[in-house]
This record gives C-alpha cells, structure tokens and sequence, in this order.
C-alpha cells in the first residue's frame, strides 16, 4: 500500500512511519525539513513542503492510496491553526487527486466527545487545552463532512511509552481519571485502519 503520511517527523509519526515501512508499505512523507526524519530518511520518499498548503499535499498525494496524519503541536498549547488550516488543504488534496481514504489523528475530548469525558479530563480539556482543541473540533467536523472515506482518531493522553497492543478501541468508552495511551500504539492502530474498512466514518476512541 502507497501511504502518505503527514507530521511524520513527530513522536507519534515516526512510530508510524517505521511500523508503515516495516510492514512493507511504500511510504512518501510530507515534511518541513527531511533531516527530522533522522534514520528513517532512506527508507521513505521525503517531499519537502506544508501540510498545510494545498498546493504541496495534492502534490505529495498523488498516485498514493491513504493519506495519514499525525500532525500534532508537541508540548505546544496554541493550536495557531495548524489543524483547522491542515484539513482544508487535506480534503481540496484529497478531492483532486482522487485519494479518497484519510486517517487523521485527533484527540479524545475534542468536539462531542468532550461531553464523554472523565470530571479530570474536562478540567484539563477545558482549560489548558482549550485552544488547540477548539481548532481540532473544527478541523474534525470538516473532515466528517467531507465526503471522504474518513477515519477520525481520538486517543485519550499520549505518553511515550512502547506499544503493548492491549489498548482498548470503541466508538464510546467509559472514562474514569485521566488515562494515557502510547504514541506507539496509537501509530499501529492507525496502520491498522489505514489497511482496513472496518473504521472507515467512524471516530474510534483509543485508550490504554
């Protein structure tokens, strides 16, 4: 499978981006700067450009099958639009080149799900986190609407820690605290549904 993937010199892409090559898939990644690609740069095709240009994605996206992103602000609170203005340029990118499957990486607490959410989830959600997941919800919401064969992930806290693959993965789930899951299991559920139907207009929940 030919995947496009975005934000892969992040923490949550490059599990992505390695599982993804591993697997056998052909990989192109969207990327700023190719050395942040680090040792995976020779196993991938690096485009240099901005997700959040449409011009770069519809040229990155063609001829390619999923496009997946794991665009995220890292230990930034300010959204600064990167999500919102990412997805338009995904989905005009997605129309035009004819890739109709997307997997997009989210948050859990974002949008309708906030209403799901634990009393110290939506402390944290309500507050620290307001801004970025204003931005998220309405990059969300597009995205549902699109017409696309959209995936929507909604992972509860991430943490660095390594894959154990007994994550639990609903469209609900009951919430209690405030629980984590791994970027690296985030990455292979992603994988996971970038290969299958099974998640395709649907906002699966993701938690260890």
């Amino acid at each position: 499978m030919k995947l496009l993937v975005l934000g892969a010199t992040g923490p949550t892409g490059r599990h992505l981006v390695d599982l993804a090559v591993r697997s056998g898939d052909s990989v192109t990644a969207l990327v700023r700067n190719p050395a942040g690609l680090g040792d995976l740069a020779d196993r991938v095709t690096a485009v240099t450009g901005d997700a959040t240009s449409p011009r770069d994605v519809s040229a990155a996206a063609a001829g390619h099958d999923v496009i997946v992103s794991a665009l995220g602000r890292g230990n930034s609170i300010r959204a600064d639009g990167l999500f919102t203005r990412a997805s338009e340029a995904v989905i005009g990118a997605a129309r035009d080149t004819g890739v109709s499957r997307l997997v997009w990486l989210s948050s859990f607490g974002v949008g309708h799900t906030f209403e799901w959410s634990s009393t110290a989830q939506k402390l944290i959600y309500s507050t620290l986190l307001r801004s970025l997941y204003a931005d998220k919800a309405i990059a969300d919401e597009r995205i549902r609407v699109s017409g696309l064969d959209w995936t929507v992930v909604l992972p509860t806290k991430l943490t660095h820690g390594p894959a154990n693959g007994a994550f639990l993965a609903d469209d609900r789930l009951p919430m209690k605290g405030n629980p984590s899951i791994s970027r690296a299991d985030v990455a292979a559920f992603m994988h996971r549904a970038a290969h299958g139907g099974e998640w395709i207009h649907r906002s699966p929940v993701i938690t260890d």
